[in-house]
């Protein structure tokens, strides 16, 4: 039996307004996996929905968010979707995020006190020697990191210290199972259209005055985690025209990079995006309801 349908899916591809129908439809709600919108502040450009929904703007622009904080709500509103409606709808385009709501990941622990600012001083200081340093401690990780992409270094001599690897035997994030019977639904769109929705989003923020949001956001502060949002720093650094380009770009990139993750997602349903959402929403709870009907 099906108690949670996911829709997942390239930016751009439709996933809040096929989630939302679908959700109406089982007379549920949907829970958000999306990291960048669980801050309040930045609607706009990190396109939240417009009605509520469950772990959006729940988070000031100056707090920290991880991955486990993220898990443990989504786990809590999605219980709670399931025990009372019988059905949660999961839907969002960090591939992370939508692993961590619908299985227990075992998530290392964060650092402890320190532990990260004496790394990030060590690779600063001398990458190399920092990147000899994890080769004596895992291997795999140290060949499937560069010395020079500081960020991933950092955090793999965290892992390995603590006895974790950035880089497991198994595929952690997707060899578990799901903790409700679960249906992944990808929404798949030709590459032609996506970029024009992708052009054509990108446009409709700046009509919408993203430009005047972002620079409300930075004059309230905004912390490491939420200045990793798509386009804070285009729309803070450029002209809005070259802003706009860039955006696009980056957009484009990423949204390959979601593609990426769901090939990684086993037995992930596909949707074609480019219909209405009312016939993707039928294809998806006929389906659903195949699937309950096998069970």
């Amino acid at each position: 039996m099906v108690a949670v349908i996911a829709v997942f899916g390239p930016t751009a591809s439709g996933k809040t307004a096929v989630a939302e129908e679908v959700a109406d439809r089982l007379g549920t709600e949907v829970v958000s996996c999306d990291a960048m919108q669980v801050y309040r502040g930045l609607p706009i450009l990190t396109n939240q929905p417009t009605r509520p929904t469950a772990l959006v703007g729940i988070r000031d622009l100056s707090e920290e968010m991880s991955v486990g904080a993220y898990a443990t709500l989504a786990h809590a509103a999605i219980d709670e979707l399931v025990a009372r409606t019988g059905t949660a709808v999961v839907s969002g385009g960090t591939g992370l995020y939508l692993r961590a709501a619908l299985a227990d990941l075992n998530l290392p622990p964060p650092p402890g006190a320190g532990v990260r600012e004496r790394i990030l001083a060590e690779v600063r200081r001398d990458p190399d020697a920092a990147h000899a340093r994890l080769a004596s401690l895992d291997r795999r990780a140290a060949e499937a990191v560069h010395s020079n992409d500081q960020r991933r270094l950092v955090r793999a001599l965290e892992l390995a210290e603590a006895g974790a690897s950035l880089v497991p035997d198994d595929d952690r994030l997707w060899a578990s199972t799901t903790r409700h019977p679960t249906m992944i639904v990808g929404l798949e769109i030709p590459p032609d259209e996506l970029e024009r929705r992708i052009v054509e989003r990108t446009e409709a923020m700046f009509d919408q005055g993203v430009g005047a949001e972002v620079q409300a956001a930075l004059a309230s502060g905004v912390s490491r985690t939420a200045a990793k949002t798509l386009g804070l720093d285009e729309i803070t650094t450029l002209s809005a025209e070259e802003a706009r380009d860039r955006i696009v770009i980056r957009t484009r990139r990423y949204a390959a990079y979601q593609r990426k993750w769901m090939r990684r997602i086993p037995g992930i349903v596909p949707a074609d995006g480019t219909r209405r959402v009312d016939e993707i929403a039928t294809a998806i709870i006929d389906q659903a309801a195949a699937a309950r009907g096998a069970a």
